[in-house]
Parts: C-alpha cells; structure tokens; sequence
C-alpha cells in the first residue's frame, strides 16, 4: 500500500499526539518517584518513566522512517491538548501516596484512551499499529498495577 503525502501526515500526527501524551506520563512518573515515600513505589514509578522513554524513541522512530523528522520542543496544538499529568502534579505536592497514586491513574488513562482513538482512526501503516498496540497492552498492564496499589 503506498501512502500519499497526506495519509503520512496524518501517521505522523497520530504518532507525534502519542508521543506528547508518552512525555507527560515519563514527567509525571518522574514526579511522581520524587514525592512517594515508599520506596517500592518509587522504584516502579521510575520503571515507568523508563519504558515511557523507550516508547518516545520507538515511535520517534516509526516518524522518521516516514521522512518526516521529529521535533519534540514545539509544545504545538498537541501540547494543550493533555496536560491531564501536568492538572494532576499540584497532588504531588502534598506527598500524599494515594492521592499521587489516583493521579497516575488519571494520566495513564488518558493514555489508554489517546491509545485506543490512535487506533480506531485508522492513519497508521501495519508495523505501526502492532508497535502501538504492544505499547497500549503495556500501558493498560501498567494501570492495572498501579490501581491494585491504590486499594
């Protein structure tokens, strides 16, 4: 199937909306280890912000085998769109763990959500769409432990 400038775009679009969505979860986790004070909670939060930047990089990569580059400093459209993590820091503050817990989970399903629409739209070439299904599966994995920490 070849793709016309347009239906790339549109790829890249998609992508480059999951990837901002991938920058607040890795910002959010990253705070989110700082303000818990138990440390194995601080340990998978910092593991999250990890497999968040490997999944940056991958889909990073899907732009630019697309010929398009990526430039991740314009805080564009995209940007305003889910700042769900950045509402969601002011709970860090507190140090409170369930309230930083219940705001991760706020931000994660956001994701899921961003995720599920990515792949109903339909814009993404084959390889594309088992990257970012592999990568959903893990982020929903992610929630569901993060809410079993929450109870």
């Amino acid at each position: 199937m070849t793709h016309t400038d347009e239906t790339t775009k549109e790829a890249v679009k998609t992508l480059e909306g999951l990837i901002s969505i991938l920058e607040d979860g890795k910002l959010g986790y990253t705070n989110a280890a700082e303000h818990v004070e138990n440390p194995a909670i601080k340990t998978d939060f910092l593991e999250y912000a990890r497999e968040r930047a490997l999944f940056i990089v991958e889909l990073q990569d899907e732009i630019n085998k697309l010929g398009k580059s990526t430039d991740t400093s314009g805080g564009g459209p995209l940007g305003a769109l889910h700042r769900t993590w950045i509402d969601i820091k002011s709970s860090f503050t507190g140090g409170d763990t369930e309230a930083i817990i219940n705001a991760c989970v706020t931000g994660e399903e956001a994701a899921v959500e961003k995720y599920k629409n990515a792949l109903e739209e339909n814009h993404l070439e084959y390889n594309q769409v088992s990257i970012v299904s592999k990568q959903l599966n893990s982020i929903q994995n992610t929630l569901s432990q993060i809410k079993m920490r929450a109870n």
